[in-house]
Order: structure tokens, then C-alpha cells, then sequence
């Protein structure tokens, strides 16, 4: 038996035809809305027809009833269809289409082709992490970057091209602060040995002795000029500053498997900025227009920003972000043919990025330009567990290279108590990957608009969804294999497995079929937590079969079809921690 990847949409087109073939009025807009169903009901449930039914005036039972008899044949040869309450339809696979399903779906890469149907030919540029130079990263930092990297997975498993954009902070006044500051207080040894602490410690000098309205803050000022003007010293100086700060920022990347395509920072875009202003203003009526000296964009129909204009040139002609901004939609949409830009930073960006896309919008139609869709992704904070900002004890930002090792030491000091027998290298390679495992999977786990509580104890529990609790399941699995003396890979599609029995069987294989609806879900909302729940979920499930089923018994038929069971899980676990942007481990 032939099945596809994602049956909940082979069964919404199934119903689409139904109801053309039932002749159901309007049926070319007829939307099934099929979704996984509560296991109460079934695997799958269209509530279609009740939103169609009530907008015609139509009895929603009876509309229900005309599409289930015109469902193909081979629909009710897959499933077992029923309708309940007044027109949900519900669909419970039968056995041998969930077998089929996981001999169909063996392996990673059988997933992918599976999965990239949803955005194949498209190319999205996702926007994360763009920390500032010469400046540490720090916890804030954490969230864009592994939000950002997990979409950016999620996106390419799905078929996208995906081009992974690190939009640096690397221009502005804070530099002419920094060459000021790095000119009279730099100390070389400082510089050779932590050259990113010490470009910190000179800007907060620099700022420091630049205070608003005083002759030093000109000087800084002039500092700023000249480098934007490319005198040949401060040029240097800056280039010797973003040099030195991506080394240190690929150090992070590195640990959190995390490569981009580009850095293409603030100043990639300074000489582009010209067109920008040009085009606002020439249009019919103008987009932008002059404001007490400063070039802003008003949104008037808009409620919140009616008297609050978008700012792209400031009064004194310098730019801002909104000029960049603009700039680096419109260079993401002609050079690299974007079909969308993901852009991923705290919720305090909304109303900056919301007005963006408003006067990106507008440009674009103004001039016949292609609009790729256009996504501001949020997040909340990163907080202690007194609900206030994460800090160190003594008040200070927490260095984000700090709390990895963090992670790292604590997640050794559990393997070394749980593990003793193994070596220190394999100890510290399990903990490189479950401690760092750990903090990536409990931002992802949370929903992102969500402020979240930072818990050592938490992140790090064998229970509960965390990584370590995924991580161990995979573990275990590897060790099933281990003590039969089989690979993974070589359980069979066409092995001598017997039909799923148990009511543990079946309930497994039925949430194996569902990751391409977890998957579906993350995807289209941009919000991986919706991955990581349907994994915890998987794991929770494995764990119920492997406690009611024995695996290795003696009747191959039924070893057979249990070691199936076992295999996908693992397969389906390892892809899901893999888009999540996590390592995996085969002990632990």
C-alpha cells in the first residue's frame, strides 16, 4: 500500500473532491480543514463543514453525510471514517496504512522529500542573532539565535533556499564613541588577550567622557564623521574592530551549530541609503516627506501611529535604523529574489518593524517592486526565577559565552555522577551536547512571545520537556539496538514485521505519523515550540510501548514489527532535535 507523506493533507485534497463530485454549492471554496484530531476521535478531523454549512444557511450534519459517501474508495481502504456531532468528520488510519507509513518514511533524508513540498522554489532570508560589534554577546543574545537557526532549519527541510543573514550593528555614533575612547585608553597587551573585553572596557570610557552637549562628545562626533567619510586611520580602526568581534561571535556560533551566509552589517548599506531617500519622496503623492527638519513617513491610517512617524533621515541628514532598514528590504528583495524575510528580534521591535513593513509595502507598490512576505518574529525575555532580568550576582549582564560553559560543566558534573563507568572524553562529549542541548531546547520549548524562567534545575531534569529527557530517549533507543547487535538502518521496509497489535503499537505508529503536522504547525507560525511539543509527546508515547511491549521477544513477526516501531522513533526524534538545531547523543 502506497501512502504520502502528510496524510491530513491528502485527506483535505480527498475532501475537496468530494465535495465537487457531491455537487455541493460553492465547493470550489470549500475548505476542509482537516487537523490532527483528539485521539478520542480519531487520527485526523475536518470542521470544515461547519463554518460552510452555517455561512449557506446548509444543515452541517447533512453536508458531512454527502461527502462521506462521495469520498473515494481508496480513502475508506486507508482509514475508517466517521461523523460526529453536527458535522465533524474524523478519520482513524488502519493498521496497514500506519505500517505502511513507517516503511514508507525510513530515514531522515525520506522525511525531508516528504516535507519540501511546502516551500519548494522559494528563498527566504531569515535576520538573526546581529549582535553588536565590539560588544560581547551576552544572554539577550540567546533567543534570536536559536529561534532564528531553528527556523532557518525548519524552512530548508520544508523545500525554502534559505539565506541566513546576520544583520550586524556596526555603524553609528557609538563608533565615534569607541575611537575615541580606543585612540587615549587602549591598552595593546588587554587587546591581544581578550581583544572584544577590552574594546568594552574603552567604550565605556569613551562614553563616559563623552557626556551630552560637551566638547568631548564633538570630538567623538568628528571621530564619527571622518570614519564615515573613509579616512584611512579610523577605517582601519573599524575594520580591525568587526574583524575582531565576528571572531569572537563564530566562537558562540560554532558551540550552538549555527553558520550564516552573510554578515552584511549597517555599513554594508551606507552607500544605498541615497536611493532610499529618493524614491520615498518622488512618488505621487510622496511617501515621505519633511518634519521638522527630519525625513519621516506618517502612517495615518494606522491607530497607534497617527502621531508617532517613522523616522529614515534625521534632522542633522544622518541615518537611522529606519533608513537601513529600508535599505536592506529592498537589496533582500532585488539581489537575493527573496519570496520572504524573517526578521527576529525582541517584542520591544514591534512598532519599529511594524512601521517598516507599512512603508515597505507602500514603496513596493508605489514602484511595481515584487513584495516577498514579510514576517517580524518576537520573543519575550530571558528572566531570573524572581521573574526580573536575568543578571550575574553582582547586577551585571550575563556574557552569554559564560553561561554555556555553565551549561556545559553542570551537565558533566550529572553525566560523571550517572556514568562513571565511561570515559572523561566521553563524559565531556555528552555534556558538551546535553548542556548546551539544554539551553537551546528550553527557549525552543517555550511558546516565543512568551517571557520565560531561566532554571538550571529545569533545563537540566531527566524529566519533564527538556532536552535531556528527548536526548536519553534517543540514547535508549541506541542501546535497544546495541544489546541485539543490529543497526537502526537495517531494520527492513520489507521485513517479515507482523501487523500492529497492541494498543501500544498502534498508538506510537499513530503519533509517528503526525510529525509531518507538528512540523506543519512550527513552520507556517514560525514558533518552534510547536515542534518541540510534539517530540516531548513522541517520547512520551515511545516510553509507554517500551514499557508495556518487550521488544526482544522470541516470535521474529512481532520483534520485527517493534523494532520498526523503535527505529522510526529514533529517526523521527534525531530529525526533530536536528531542526531544532540540536546535537544528539547514541549514550548518555
Amino acid at each position: 500500500m502506497s501512502v504520502s507523506f502528510n496524510i491530513a493533507a491528502d485527506l483535505d485534497a480527498a475532501l475537496q473532491a468530494a465535495a465537487l463530485a457531491a455537487g455541493i454549492d460553492g465547493a470550489d471554496v470549500f475548505a476542509p480543514e482537516v487537523r490532527t484530531a483528539d485521539p478520542r476521535n480519531g487520527d485526523f478531523q475536518s470542521n470544515g463543514v461547519l463554518g460552510y454549512a452555517k455561512a449557506r444557511k446548509l444543515n452541517p450534519r447533512a453536508v458531512a453525510e454527502k461527502l462521506v459517501v462521495a469520498l473515494a474508495p481508496g480513502v475508506r481502504d486507508r482509514c475508517d471514517v466517521t461523523i460526529a456531532g453536527p458535522g465533524f468528520i474524523n478519520f482513524t488510519l488502519k493498521p496497514a496504512t500506519l505500517l505502511a507509513w513507517l516503511r514508507a518514511f525510513d530515514s531522515e533524508d525520506h522525511l525531508r522529500a516528504g516535507a519540501a513540498a511546502a516551500h519548494a522554489g522559494q528563498t527566504w532570508v531569515v535576520d538573526y542573532s546581529s549582535p553588536n560589534t565590539a560588544k560581547q554577546m551576552h544572554v539577550g543574545h540567546l533567543r534570536s539565535a536559536v529561534i532564528g537557526e531553528a527556523i532557518c532549519r525548519m524552512l530548508a527541510f520544508t523545500g525554502a533556499r534559505v539565506i541566513r543573514d546576520n544583520h550586524l550593528g556596526d555603524w553609528g555614533t557609538q563608533f565615534g564613541k569607541l575611537i575615541y575612547g580606543f585612540k587615549r585608553w587602549a591598552d595593546p597587551a588587554a587587546l591581544a588577550a581578550d581583544p572584544i573585553e577590552e574594546l568594552e572596557r574603552v567604550y565605556k570610557l569613551g562614553h563616559a567622557a563623552t557626556p551630552d552637549d560637551s566638547p568631548e562628545l564633538n570630538e567623538a562626533r568628528a571621530e564619527l564623521v571622518k570614519l564615515q567619510n573613509g579616512d584611512p586611520e579610523n577605517f582601519a580602526l573599524w575594520k580591525k574592530f568587526s574583524d575582531v568581534s565576528l571572531a569572537a561571535f563564530q566562537q558562540i556560533y560554532d558551540r550552538l551549530g549555527i553558520a550564516f551566509d552573510h554578515c552584511l552589517g549597517e555599513s554594508f548599506y551606507n552607500d544605498k541609503l541615497d536611493r532610499v531617500y529618493r524614491e520615498l519622496t518622488e512618488t505621487v503623492p510622496p511617501i515621505a516627506e519633511v518634519s521638522e527638519g527630519a525625513l519621516v513617513v506618517f502612517h495615518l491610517e494606522h491607530p497607534r501611529f497617527k502621531t508617532q512617524p517613522f523616522l529614515i533621515r534625521k534632522g542633522d541628514g544622518a541615518s537611522n535604523y529606519g533608513s537601513t532598514d529600508l535599505a536592506t528590504a529592498l537589496y533582500r528583495a532585488e539581489h537575493f529574489r527573496a519570496d520572504g524575510i524573517v526578521v527576529v528580534t525582541d517584542f520591544r521591535q514591534g512598532d519599529h518593524f511594524e512601521q517598516l513593513f507599512l512603508t515597505v509595502k507602500k514603496w513596493f507598490a508605489a514602484k511595481k517592486y515584487r513584495l516577498p512576505e514579510l514576517h517580524h518574529v518576537t520573543f519575550g525575555a530571558v528572566t531570573g526565577e524572581d521573574g526580573k532580568a536575568l543578571k550575574t550576582r553582582d547586577g551585571g549582564v550575563i556574557k552569554l559565552k559564560a553561561l554555556l560553559d555553565e551549561a556545559v560543566d553542570r551537565a558533566f558534573a550529572i553525566v560523571s555522577e550517572k556514568n562513571p563507568e565511561l570515559s572523561e572524553l566521553e563524559r565531556r562529549e555528552i555534556a558538551r551536547t546535553v548542556g548546551l542541548g539544554a539551553v537551546q531546547y528550553a527557549d525552543l520549548s517555550q511558546n516565543r512571545s512568551s517571557n520565560y524562567v531561566f532554571s538550571w534545575e529545569k533545563m537540566l531534569a531527566l524529566d519533564g520537556n527538556t532536552a535531556p529527557y528527548l536526548l536519553y530517549a534517543v540514547a535508549r533507543i541506541h542501546s535497544i539496538f546495541r544489546k541485539l547487535e543490529i543497526a537502526p538502518s537495517d531494520v527492513s521496509t520489507e521485513s517479515i514485521a507482523s501487523m500492529l497489535e497492541t494498543p501500544a503499537e498502534l498508538s506510537l505508529a499513530r503519533k509517528l505519523t503526525k510529525f509531518p503536522d507538528g512540523l506543519r504547525l512550527a513552520t507556517e507560525s514560525l514558533r518552534p515550540h510547536f515542534l518541540s511539543l510534539y517530540l516531548y509527546e513522541l517520547a512520551g508515547e515511545f516510553s509507554a510501548f517500551y514499557t508495556a511491549d518487550k521488544v526482544a521477544v522470541d516470535e521474529l513477526p512481532v520483534r520485527a514489527r517493534r523494532l520498526l516501531l523503535c527505529a522510526r522513533t529514533l529517526v523521527t526524534l534525531e530529525t526533530g532535535l536536528h531542526l531544532l538545531g540540536l546535537r544528539t547523543v547514541t549514550r548518555m
